[in-house]
């Protein structure tokens, strides 16, 4: 290392994920941020030097995270979610606005969540707003106290203290974010559909997979592209599961609507016919699909027409899991993935020949920008320190995590990737709680 170059780390690998490409590099690091990417060589003698079958990537930004706390924080917590996110190489985590008590859908309660975070996590945190019915008005207080956009539902939320839009209620709310360049993220399902589909009580997971058809997700997603085509709002499809949305999506765009969309770990994972009656760790609203939309999600990753994946990790306690009578309509949809979404999809990815850069991409970069943190997402010059070593060949067999409850479809999988070390801004984790809460646009 030159003399021009002092730091407080130095961290070097054979194989980086840089964004112009992998290669072996040194990572030169002061007051939490990269100071400099020189070559291999240009290190220091107390440099942190990666074994020969680990790989330096940047932390991961997952944008999808329902923390529930306060209110709900048996669920889930802040000290939990963020030691389960650190364990699994997430580095940043964006909170959903439910299914805490209060949610996110005013000032006043953003307040509350940050009290509450703050002291509390190992990782960095940063907040979306909520949009329900009639707090239009709080969007600009709201962007301007710093969340990264506003979290929609287009039917029932589950929860009665977040209730959904209606269409005018979207085209209200995207009317006032158009106006400000802000973001609306949304769950899509239309409720007309699913009330006209069969009733989802009983063991079957077939029953439930027909419960909520994919009709359902195209419509919603539909009515979101009309009304951000008539408005001109930036908007975001949220856990996208059906693959047959994917030319909606693509027509959008190539109208000129402003649409990005995501998927999930456990939509690239698992497939219907794999699920067993009676396991209600593995419902989740939309639901896991069947193998050929699994393959087109993958393809659509390859192709960039999905633009990132998160985790939308939902826990809750085992006995709103209903695993004691397996009752796929009784039971809370949620997966509870946080920790290994990077292995699983890795798992997936390596399969198919999908390069790391790829997916390091689709997990860091992506969610980073859709958030609007640009200090996130990459090993470059004058961003974040988050740092990952990761080893791509090692395997693990899912066992205890760090989520507050254990239920959690991936339990006993063996997945490829092991995160061996974590550092945040420059700094190991597992100490303290170092994390610091985000604003949108922090550098």
């Amino acid at each position: 290392m030159t003399e021009d170059l002092p730091a407080d780390l130095v961290v070097r690998a054979r194989r980086v994920v840089l964004p112009d490409g992998e290669r072996p590099a040194a990572v030169h690091v002061r007051d939490g941020r990269i100071a400099a990417v020189t070559a291999f060589e240009d290190a220091p003698a107390g440099a942190t030097t990666l074994a020969e079958d680990e790989v330096l990537i940047p932390g991961l930004v997952d944008s999808h995270v329902h923390v529930n706390e306060p209110g709900r924080t048996a669920w889930e917590g802040f000290a939990s979610a963020a030691r389960a996110a650190a364990a699994g190489g997430v580095t940043t985590v964006v909170d959903m606005p439910l299914n805490s008590i209060p949610p996110t859908t005013s000032v006043g309660a953003l307040e509350v969540k940050r009290a509450v975070a703050a002291g509390q996590v190992s990782v960095d945190v940063a907040f979306w707003g909520g949009a329900v019915p009639d707090n239009a008005d709080e969007f600009a207080p709201m962007l301007a106290e710093g969340v990264v956009g506003f979290k929609c539902f287009l039917l029932d939320s589950g929860v009665p203290e977040f209730p959904p839009l209606s269409t005018d209620g979207l085209r209200a709310a995207l009317t006032e974010l158009a106006a400000v360049d802000g973001l609306l993220i949304a769950h899509c399902e239309d409720g007309p559909t699913i009330d006209a589909a069969p009733d989802p009580d009983g063991t079957s997971y077939t029953a439930f997979l027909a419960s909520r058809p994919g009709a359902a997700e195209e419509t919603a997603i539909g009515t979101l592209l009309a009304v951000a085509a008539e408005t001109g709002a930036r908007v975001h499809v949220v856990h996208l599961a059906d693959a047959h949305a994917l030319p909606l999506l693509r027509r959008a765009r190539a109208d000129g609507v402003r649409v990005t969309v995501e998927t999930c770990p456990h939509y690239l994972t698992f497939a219907a016919d794999e699920v067993p009656d009676g396991d209600t760790a593995f419902k989740c609203c939309p639901p896991i699909r069947e193998a050929s939309h699994r393959e087109a999600l993958w393809q659509a990753l390859v192709d960039g027409e999905i633009d990132l994946v998160v985790s939308d990790h939902s826990p809750c306690t085992p006995e709103l899991k209903r695993l004691d009578v397996g009752d796929f309509g009784l039971a809370w949809g949620g997966i509870a993935g946080l920790q290994v979404a990077l292995p699983a999809v890795w798992t997936g990815a390596r399969a198919r020949g999908v390069p790391l850069a790829r997916v390091v991409e689709l997990m860091s970069a992506a969610p980073a920008a859709l958030a609007g943190l640009p200090g996130k997402g990459g090993i470059e010059v004058g961003k974040d320190a988050d740092l990952v070593a990761f080893a791509p060949d090692a395997t693990a067999v899912v066992g205890r995590l760090e989520h507050k409850n254990p239920v959690t479809p991936y339990a006993g999988r063996e997945l490829t990737g092991v995160v061996r070390a974590v550092w945040l801004r420059g700094e190991r984790t597992g100490g303290a709680p170092a994390g610091r809460l985000l604003r949108r646009g922090d550098r």
